[in-house]
C-alpha cells in the first residue's frame, strides 16, 4: 500500500456507514466504477497498444470478491455503481455479477446500476441486463463509418455495435453514446452523430482524449478541445445549457433541433474535479481516488486479508481521506510522454 494510504490524517467527517463518505474538500463520495477486467475484444488507438499485454487472470478479483466489495461500497452510501472495463461483457460469468448487485437496487440501496460497453456483445446481452436491473448504458461508439471504425479499434465489426444499440433499445435500456473526439479522423462526423442519436432516441457525450498510457500514438497529432468543438456546433445548431446530470463529469445541453441532450466530458479544457463524487475500483482491487493520479489503496490485501468487512471499511475510510482535490492532466508536447502511465482499459473508464 502506498505511503500516503498507511495512515490517514486528522479528518472531522464522519466516513462510516449511513454517515457517507466525505473526502477533505467536503465532496460526497456516492459513485463508484468498478472495472471487472482489463481484457478487450478491441484496440482502440486512444486506450492501448495493439500488442497489449493483459493482467495474469490469477491477479483479478474473483466476481464474489468484487460483489463483497461493491456491497461494502454501498453499505459506505454508495447510490451508483458502473460496471466498466476493459470491455465488461467479455468477463466469464458476469451476469451473476450484476444479478448479485442487482439485489441492492430492489432494496432500494442502490440507485442505479449501469455499465460502459464497447457495443459488441450488447445484442446477446442486452435482455439479461436489463432484466438484472440494468436502465441504461454507455456505449462507445467514435464513428458510424465502417472503415473508420475499423481503423480506431483496429478490429471489430461495427454492424454488431448497431446490433447491439437496436437490441438495447427493444429491451428498454436508455442508451449514451461516448465519442472520444479525434482531430482529423472522426471530427467530421460529429454532426451525423447528433442526427443520427436524435432518431433514435440516445444521448450523446463528446469526450476529449485523456493522456493515459503508452498506445503507440501520438495524441498531440489528434488532441481535439472541445471548447473548439461546441463552438463549431453552434454555428449549426440551437446548444442550450440545462442541468441535467447522470453522476458522472459530463456537462449537458438541449439541442433544439433533435431534443437530444449533448455532453460534454473535457479533462483537459476544463476539469470537473470540482463536484467530483467518484472513485475507481479496478479488477484488481486497487482504489484510485482520481482518474488524473497514480495513488491508490490496495483492497485486494485487505479483502483477502480477514472475512470481517471492518478492515473493508477502515481501508477505504483511509482512502478517502486521502482523496485529491484534481487532477494534473496535461499534454506534454516536449515529450509527449502521457501524463498517467497506466492505460484506461486497466483503470476502468
Amino acid at each position: 500500500m502506498p505511503d500516503c494510504f498507511a495512515h490517514s490524517h486528522n479528518r472531522d467527517h464522519d466516513q462510516s456507514g449511513a454517515g457517507g463518505m466525505v473526502d477533505p474538500f467536503g465532496r460526497t463520495v456516492s459513485y463508484v466504477r468498478v472495472s471487472v477486467t482489463d481484457r478487450c475484444d478491441f484496440r482502440c488507438v486512444y486506450c492501448m497498444p495493439e500488442k497489449m499485454t493483459f493482467l495474469p487472470k490469477p491477479d483479478l478479483l474473483s466476481l464474489e470478491e468484487l460483489d463483497r466489495l461493491c456491497s461494502v461500497f454501498i453499505a459506505k452510501g454508495v447510490t451508483r455503481l458502473r460496471l466498466t472495463g476493459g470491455e465488461p461483457l467479455v468477463r466469464k460469468n458476469v451476469m451473476w455479477l450484476f444479478r448479485r448487485l442487482g439485489r441492492h437496487i430492489e432494496t432500494g440501496a442502490l440507485q442505479e446500476l449501469t455499465l460502459t460497453t464497447n457495443g459488441s456483445r450488447l445484442a446477446d446481452f442486452s435482455q439479461p441486463l436489463f432484466d438484472a436491473g440494468v436502465r441504461r448504458v454507455n456505449v462507445s461508439l467514435d464513428t458510424l463509418d465502417a472503415d473508420t471504425f475499423k481503423t480506431i479499434t483496429r478490429r471489430g465489426d461495427m454492424s454488431k455495435v448497431l446490433d447491439g444499440l437496436e437490441a438495447a433499445r427493444a429491451a428498454g435500456l436508455g442508451v449514451k453514446i461516448n465519442i472520444v473526439a479525434l482531430k482529423g479522423v472522426n471530427d467530421h462526423e460529429i454532426d451525423a452523430m447528433i442526427r443520427f442519436c436524435g432518431d433514435r432516441g440516445h444521448d450523446l457525450t463528446l469526450i476529449e482524449t485523456m493522456p493515459m498510457g503508452d498506445t503507440g500514438t501520438d495524441r498531440l497529432d489528434h488532441y481535439l478541445p472541445l471548447s473548439a468543438v461546441r463552438d463549431d456546433l453552434e454555428s449549426r445548431w440551437t446548444l442550450d445549457n440545462i442541468p441535467w446530470r447522470t453522476g458522472g463529469p459530463a456537462r449537458y445541453v438541449q439541442i433544439a433541433e433533435t431534443g437530444g441532450r449533448l455532453g460534454f466530458i473535457t479533462p483537459l479544457t476544463h476539469n470537473f474535479c470540482e463536484s467530483c463524487n467518484r472513485v475507481r475500483l479496478t479488477c484488481t482491487g486497487r482504489l484510485y481516488l482520481c482518474l488524473g493520479q497514480n495513488d491508490y489503496a490496495d483492497l485486494r490485501e485487505v479483502l483477502r486479508g480477514s472475512n470481517d468487512d471492518k478492515a473493508l471499511h477502515a481501508a477505504i475510510d483511509a482512502a478517502i481521506g486521502q482523496k485529491p482535490k484534481g487532477h494534473d492532466f496535461v499534454m506534454d508536447r516536449k515529450t509527449n510522454t502521457p501524463a498517467i502511465t497506466r492505460h484506461m482499459n486497466v483503470t476502468g473508464g
